[in-house]
């Protein structure tokens, strides 16, 4: 017997009234002599071909799912590490908190009692013991408020015969209107792990900086490819030394061209390896840049952890982050090195790159730190870039357009103003979420809290892939499939104030982007009566 498909009920009586209405008599009756050639329409529509088993449109439907499914998959999982790796940091944090209190109460050993390898001496460049007054002034303020760094600030021995180190000068923050006392109460903003800033929680009052010990070493980052600046680097240098006692610490490159100019320069320190690029920070206590915002984003770069205090000088087209003019730099940096000075906490990003092929979400590469944004593009390619966007475990939106940008508040006034988002304090603790002509008059930027975990994925059925760009450089692609993470990296950045955060941004928009500027409405024109 020959297999005939299944039709529906009205489509059957379709066919048989067509077939029969033919055949009936005035009467009324349909004629039984003709049913056999009343059913041969039925037969051939039922021997037409059948349909498809499946719909295309099914098929794409199913992938989107699949797509979605697995997305949602990834959030939980990446929502999870996140958990487990903030719950780490926390047991940290009070693990070295709980320490830290525990030696303040401990009576510190007289110098015949100090091992020979340095470790437990105090805070200090010579063998001296601190007097007993000092001590307790010390323990009183740090019992108070919590915040003072009286903790050892030493190097790491290399073995047991090393000899005691001049260690980093320590510091501790204080805010207030101007620094002046605002009557409100204080709360703990920031703690210290070996003299180094990391934040806790967000203060919406302005930072100072007070050092506790003087400066000693001072690493100055210049503008490359600028004969100007090498020869206000190499003055700056010379100041230093001879006025201040002050070591220098230089690039490789830059040591090269002080010592073929003079073997003045000897002196002048560098690294010879990335190992000792990663303990830069345990050596310098206060970081100059020589150039424009692209030289403050290139030291930011190097620092991976804990960065010291940076003062900018501007010798450079854009001026944002750099306040300081370099023609007083002597008073510049005597005001810095006496202290106090602001600060700006200029937050960076910390970025994962997870490919498709990772077995799960702890399996990324190298994390990038970004002090400006992330830019998410489409690259050399003529579609359209297609992300979808997650922000935790939410889903946010899917970007199509010609891409998206992940922006710091410090970065609101670089690629993401041109880009139409809006500009922010620095102080703001935010991440800015801007896309790049998006195929949605209604798609507007956002500005995400600090504690967020941003995900940006290239979807299976997007046509193309997508680059990412940190800070302009480093561009990497995202296959489809791949995803980036973005969070709030824990090190921030201090950079100086010339005079408080608040006007420094203030001045820097009204000068570098001539903001709201125009002339005023004449005078000499109608009034209300």
């Amino acid at each position: 017997m020959t297999p005939h498909r299944l039709i529906s009920q009205d489509s059957y009586d379709k066919v048989f009234i067509v077939g029969a209405s033919s055949h009936v008599k005035e009467n009324g009756f349909l004629d039984t002599a003709d049913n056999q050639e009343t059913e041969k329409p039925i037969d051939e529509y039922m021997q037409e071909s059948p349909i498809k088993a499946t719909d295309d449109h099914l098929i794409e439907f199913a992938g989107a799912m699949r797509t979605v499914a697995k997305a949602l998959r990834r959030a939980a999982e990446a929502k999870a590490a996140a958990q487990e790796e903030a719950a780490t940091w926390k047991r940290k944090y009070e693990f070295e908190r709980a320490n830290n209190l525990r030696n303040r109460h401990e009576v510190h050993p007289s110098e015949s009692d100090l091992p020979n390898s340095g470790v437990g001496m105090l805070n200090t460049c010579d063998e001296t013991k601190p007097d007993t007054a000092a001590v307790e002034q010390s323990e009183r303020c740090c019992r108070k408020h919590g915040i003072c760094s009286h903790e050892i600030l030493q190097d790491e021995p290399t073995d047991s015969s090393s000899k005691l180190m001049c260690r980093k000068a320590s510091f501790r923050l204080s805010w207030g209107c101007n620094g002046k006392k605002s009557g409100q109460h204080k709360h703990e903003v920031v703690s210290f792990e070996r003299g180094d800033i990391m934040t806790a929680e967000r203060s919406s009052k302005q930072i100072l900086l007070k050092w506790e010990t003087q400066p000693k070493t001072v690493f100055i980052l210049t503008k490359p490819n600028s004969q100007s600046v090498g020869v206000l680097c190499a003055e700056m240098i010379r100041w230093l030394k001879n006025h201040k006692e002050i070591d220098v610490f230089v690039e490789p490159q830059v040591r090269s061209e002080l010592l073929r100019e003079a073997s003045f320069f000897e002196f002048v320190q560098t690294w010879g390896n990335d190992e000792e690029i990663k303990q830069l920070h345990s050596k310098v206590d206060l970081v100059v840049t020589l150039g424009g915002d692209g030289t403050v984003l290139w030291a930011a770069s190097l620092f991976k952890g804990p960065v010291p205090p940076l003062v900018p000088f501007s010798l450079g087209s854009l001026g944002f982050m750099t306040p300081f003019q370099s023609e007083n730099y002597r008073d510049c940096l005597d005001m810095i090195l006496k202290g106090p000075f602001s600060i700006t906490l200029r937050h960076r990003l910390q970025c994962h790159v997870i490919r498709e092929a990772a077995k799960d979400e702890l399996d990324t590469e190298e994390p990038i730190l970004v002090l400006n944004e992330v830019t998410i593009d489409r690259g050399i390619s003529s579609y359209l870039t297609f992300l979808e966007c997650y922000c935790d475990s939410s889903f946010v939106t899917c970007v199509q357009g010609d891409g998206l940008i992940l922006s710091t508040t410090s970065g609101s006034t670089a690629y993401s103003l041109a880009a139409g988002g809006s500009m922010v304090h620095p102080q703001v603790p935010g991440i800015l979420f801007t896309p790049i002509c998006p195929h949605s008059l209604s798609f507007r930027p956002l500005i995400f809290p600090e504690y967020v975990t941003l995900r940006v994925q290239v979807p299976f059925n997007s046509r193309g892939s997508a680059w990412a760009s940190f800070d302009g450089k480093g561009r990497k692609q995202l296959a489809p499939g791949d995803a980036l993470i973005c969070s709030m990296a824990t090190w921030p950045v201090p950079t100086a104030c010339q005079v408080d955060s608040t006007n420094d941004f203030l001045r820097s928009i009204h000068e570098g982007l001539h903001w709201n500027l125009r002339k005023t409405q004449s005078f000499d024109g109608p009034h209300d009566s």
